[in-house]
């Protein structure tokens, strides 16, 4: 077989059963998804390290009889330790490091019976919702090659974009899923608190805001791949919240008649959202009105400041941790020129506070949690734009945000404690959330939250709407997403750079 040209006409369920039937082999398979990321991956830099040699290995050795059996499957490379490929995190520091485990995640999408061939690009320690790292360059955006395709998953974004693959990897502790997903057309769903495991290295990464999943196309295919992975591990320090039945069974189902409440304010900062962000609100808004649903326009009273400065203070302060982690892993010193400047002052930044401003930050964030799911006792589903607006430049974190901000002390921070670092945390609060301006919010709270592409702006760039629903409750989110899928199906769009 030459290659198989209607690769991309199917999602990884789809793909998984002409496996099944016998119409194609999973080499045959493979082999094209190698093809397509060769054709596209110099324009876009989305896969970073190429693991082929040990994915026909996986197909010859006799595939797990999982859901995914065969499908070709991209890996992000942050935490994600498959044994003996290398692991960078995204990070110069950790350019030759090779894990000698596979990190429960990786063996259950192993158990799923995906084929990894690949691992995408990540910014620096997963930090930024832009995917830039030093270490491995920019990826860029299949829509239009000038803008970012988000992050911190970006790289599996952009390659499920351009069609190297149905489904890839991502992780998701403040936005990082849905981020590149509405950069990229595409679905983005981040779990309740507690269903995905992080183990065995990691328990609670960014004080219980990460849920790691996978970026794809169809809804469905979120749906099966959260039901493979799903479930605690040995030692989690969350319990996973109760369902009825499978995600896959909820993702055909119908959600009957639900009332949403939906808001047009950035809810991490004040001020106003880009007009093709409230473009696409109201016409989602109308959608679900022509599906039946009961819409309130309603915001909940967040204390902004509160949100704001308690994510950054829990980001910095695991940056800092992660530094002295790093270095008893790798059994060393980092040098100064193996961490980008912004992670290093990020760092200094998390250790300039006491343990109880930390504690305070902690609070304050939970009381924030329970006013979210209070106001949510009256609603289904809470809808507002993933982001801000559009995809923007790359280079936009670093001329708008931390970077711009503490540049002045990058010649001085390794000598001493960032001075002021209330006041640096207030002005950080106030630029950091220009473009992400919601997505965190529900990392904080823990909620179940999906990016779905329901918007093109003029420019036909994908802005994303988010859905976010009450705790635990990823099923009822699932049924409106599969319907909203089928009422406006994006399954066509193909952006102008594709393997296609």
């Amino acid at each position: 077989m030459s290659h198989f040209k209607e690769y991309s006409q199917y999602d990884a369920l789809g793909l998984a059963e002409l496996l099944r039937s016998g119409q194609l082999s999973a080499k045959e398979l493979l082999s094209e998804a190698i093809r397509r990321r060769d054709a596209v991956n110099p324009a876009l830099n989305a896969v970073v390290h190429t693991m082929d040699d040990i994915a026909f290995a996986a197909i010859e050795n006799g595939l797990p009889s999982g859901p995914f059996a065969g499908v070709p499957f991209l890996l992000k490379d942050f935490c994600a330790a498959y044994q003996g490929v290398p692991m960078t995190n995204g990070s110069r520091a950790f350019r030759d490091y090779v894990p000698d485990y596979d990190c429960e995640l990786v063996k259950r999408f192993k158990a799923a019976g995906v084929v990894t061939f690949g691992k995408t690009n990540t910014p620096e320690f997963a930090i930024v919702g832009a995917t830039e790292p030093a270490l491995h360059g920019v990826t860029r955006n299949p829509w239009n090659l000038e803008r970012t395709v988000g992050g911190s998953s970006g790289g599996s974004g952009a390659a499920v974009a351009a069609g190297i693959v149905p489904m890839a990897s991502g992780g998701d502790g403040g936005g990082s899923l849905r981020i590149p997903a509405a950069c990229g057309g595409l679905v983005g769903f981040k779990a309740t608190r507690g269903r995905v495991p992080h183990g065995p290295k990691n328990g609670d990464p960014w004080y219980g805001q990460v849920q790691d999943g996978v970026i794809t196309r169809s809804v469905r295919d979120s749906a099966a791949m959260l039901d493979a992975i799903r479930g605690v591990d040995i030692g989690a320090p969350y319990a996973e919240p109760p369902l009825a039945g499978t995600l896959l069974e909820a993702a055909h189902r119908s959600p009957g008649k639900l009332r949403i409440a939906f808001s047009r304010d950035p809810l991490m900062r004040a001020g106003v959202l880009h007009p093709e962000a409230i473009a696409g609100l109201e016409q989602s808004v109308a959608l679900l009105q022509s599906l039946g649903h009961d819409l309130v326009e309603a915001t909940p009273a967040f204390d902004r400041q509160h949100l704001a400065e308690g994510y950054l203070l829990r980001i910095a302060a695991s940056v800092g941790g992660e530094i002295d982690v790093s270095q008893a892993l790798l059994g060393r010193r980092l040098k100064h020129n193996e961490l980008e400047p912004e992670t290093w002052m990020l760092a200094q930044l998390g250790r300039s506070f006491s343990a109880a401003q930390f504690d305070i930050a902690h609070r304050r964030l939970y009381t924030q949690s329970r006013l979210f799911e209070t106001f949510m006792q009256d609603y289904d589903i809470f809808l507002t734009p993933t982001l801000s607006g559009p995809p923007v430049e790359h280079g936009y974190f670093k001329s708008r945000g931390m970077e711009k901000l503490l540049s002045p002390i990058a010649s001085r921070f390794a000598l001493g404690r960032i001075a002021a670092n209330q006041a640096t945390l207030s002005r950080l609060a106030e630029q950091a959330f220009d473009w992400v301006s919601a997505t965190m919010a529900f990392n904080i709270t823990g909620n179940p939250s999906v990016s779905l592409p329901l918007h093109w702006s003029n420019d036909k760039l994908p802005v994303g709407m988010m859905f976010t629903a009450r705790f635990g409750r990823d099923d009822t989110l699932f049924s409106l997403a599969g319907q909203l899928e089928q009422a406006q199906p994006w399954w066509n769009k193909r952006p102008p750079v594709s393997a296609d």
